[in-house]
């Protein structure tokens, strides 16, 4: 019986002994979570840069209220104020479950750095390697959105990169050690108008990227199913789809087109080609926050083809004031809150956590399956994540009311950073189940969900095996993000610095997400350097 028991977790035949033994043994006590370099509580300094003359400056991150602001003063400039959390509760939370252990880069592009960010491209001083690099293939677009400043009819320029230079980009980010970077995404502008659009696809699966995603407004996929089709062909694995909201009138004022049923038409062509898609919505207080429950809502009618939203505050461009920024700002514990007030489900301080939490999940996941998965290593600021089972009714469960993944991440944390060699693959694969297994409260879980169900729905690569589809029919798994980048009002070096987000560009460095948008705005140099005026051939 108990044989038959480890079979229905996944253990292969010849593992089941060591596995049912391992089993029987008692768990190691609940361990203390690890520490980590960059500073924690409050007050506290971090490095900041100026918003006028973009030079680096301290700044204090303290509680007001309830709420975490940064404050900062250039010598030329003044006095700025920005707020970074609404929930101080909150923010101490996700400080304290980030599992930040990056190694640094072991190659950088740029070696004896001094200055972060000015001295960027990847460098010495950079923390964390990408877990997803971005190229912009065009700022062309097929739409032209009021809130968006870098296409190419507003800009006046067009850049849009050669076949050469794409393939320069991607074996660039490849080349990145200790880790190789495991995901490709082509943004723009709009990456589907590029005119080689399918072959950057098909070269990206060439340099060995396994995951290939497109950030895309769904215009071209929802248009044609053919080109669905042709995408999937060329080694397209998911969209991250720019989803504001299910209504047409929420779009009017987005992006300044009816696009509510071109949206969902590009979900159906997706779910036809078997092409994965991850909704993306921008925030704007004022605008569309009441969207947020609908938006989740299209999520779980959806999960045969969607599998996550990805929820990102606007950031701040150009000169703003205090207090049109403090009645603006949407920070990520005010997306937390309103999912909670819209849908009932995702408790703020139970059911949130930092993205970098699963990071102990992925990369024990890795070894023992022996596939690339997406390993996490970022600042606890840049972003939040939830993890929602969902049953045949639509009914959502957050995985914390029934599992203790506090004490399930530490555990497993301690175990991948034990597991060195394939020989010990069936004895840790055993470990991590009962470590599951210790943490589980069945008492607490969904109707009908089983700790093996669980296990299927936590990791796929891992734990299912063919017993497993059946029962995994009932049961979904959905992931909530919500992203927050930055602007120059918010700008924390530290967070610079452990980015895993990262843009590739036709000079041959690469830039994290947030000094490539904002801060010293690599973009602009980049997009100068290599575009040429609209109109000219």
């Amino acid at each position: 019986m108990r044989e038959a028991h480890a079979e229905r977790l996944g253990a292969p035949r010849r593992w089941a002994n060591a596995v049912m033994k391992l089993i029987s043994q008692p768990a190691p006590e609940k361990a203390e979570i690890p520490l980590h370099e960059t500073p924690k509580g409050l007050p506290k300094q971090v490095p900041s840069i100026c918003p006028e003359c973009r030079e680096q400056i301290d700044a204090i991150l303290f509680e007001k209220e309830g709420k975490v602001f940064m404050r900062k003063s250039c010598p030329s400039h003044g006095v700025y104020e920005d707020l970074i959390y609404s929930d101080v509760e909150m923010y101490l939370k996700m400080e304290k479950w980030t599992f930040q252990d990056a190694e640094g880069i072991n190659n950088p592009i740029v070696k004896n750095a001094t200055n972060c960010p000015s001295d960027c491209g990847l460098c010495n001083m950079h923390i964390s390697t990408a877990c997803m690099t971005i190229i912009d293939l065009t700022n062309r677009c097929n739409l032209t959105c009021p809130y968006c400043f870098a296409n190419a009819n507003v800009a006046g320029f067009e850049y849009t990169v050669s076949r050469k230079q794409i393939t320069e980009m991607l074996q660039n980010v490849r080349a990145i050690r200790p880790q190789r970077c495991k995901t490709i995404q082509f943004a723009g502008g709009e990456p589907t108008i590029h005119p080689d659009f399918l072959w950057a696809v098909s070269e990206a699966k060439r340099v060995g990227f396994p995951y290939v995603i497109i950030a895309t407004n769904g215009i071209t996929f929802g248009k044609s199913l053919e080109f669905a089709h042709q995408a999937k062909a060329a080694g397209v694995d998911a969209l991250y789809l720019q989803f504001d909201g299910d209504s047409d009138d929420v779009y009017r004022e987005t992006r300044a087109a009816d696009l509510g049923k071109l949206k969902m038409r590009c979900i159906r062509n997706c779910e036809r080609a078997g092409i994965r898609v991850v909704l993306v919505p921008t925030l704007v207080k004022g605008v569309n926050e009441d969207q947020i429950g609908g938006i989740i809502r299209t999520a779980i009618d959806h999960l045969d083809v969607v599998n996550g939203v990805s929820f990102q505050p606007v950031s701040f461009t150009g000169r703003i004031s205090y207090e049109e920024r403090l009645q603006q700002r949407f920070t990520i514990s005010d997306l937390a809150w309103e999912i909670y007030d819209q849908t009932g489900i995702a408790h703020p301080m139970r059911d949130w956590y930092p993205l970098s939490f699963v990071s102990p999940l992925s990369r024990l996941m890795e070894t023992l399956s022996g596939k690339d998965i997406m390993t996490i290593s970022c600042h606890s600021d840049c972003g939040i994540g939830c993890y929602l089972v969902i049953n045949r009714d639509g009914e959502a469960y957050p995985i914390t009311q029934f599992v203790d993944l506090e004490g399930a991440m530490t555990e497993l944390n301690i175990l991948s950073e034990k597991l060195r060699s394939i020989f010990q693959r069936p004895i840790f694969f055993a470990q991590a189940i009962r470590i599951f297994r210790k943490y589980y409260k069945p008492q607490l879980a969904p109707p009908g969900l089983s700790f093996g169900d669980l296990l299927g729905a936590l990791g796929p690569t891992l734990f299912r095996t063919r017993s497993h589809i059946g029962k995994m029919r009932r049961w979904r798994f959905l992931i909530l993000l919500g992203m927050h980048f930055q602007d120059v009002y918010n700008f924390n070096i530290h967070r610079v610095k452990r980015c895993v987000i990262h843009y590739a560009a036709p000079n041959g460095r690469i830039y994290p997400f947030c000094a490539y948008n904002s801060g010293p705005l690599f973009r602009e140099r980049v997009e100068g350097e290599f575009s040429k005026p609209l109109g000219e051939r």
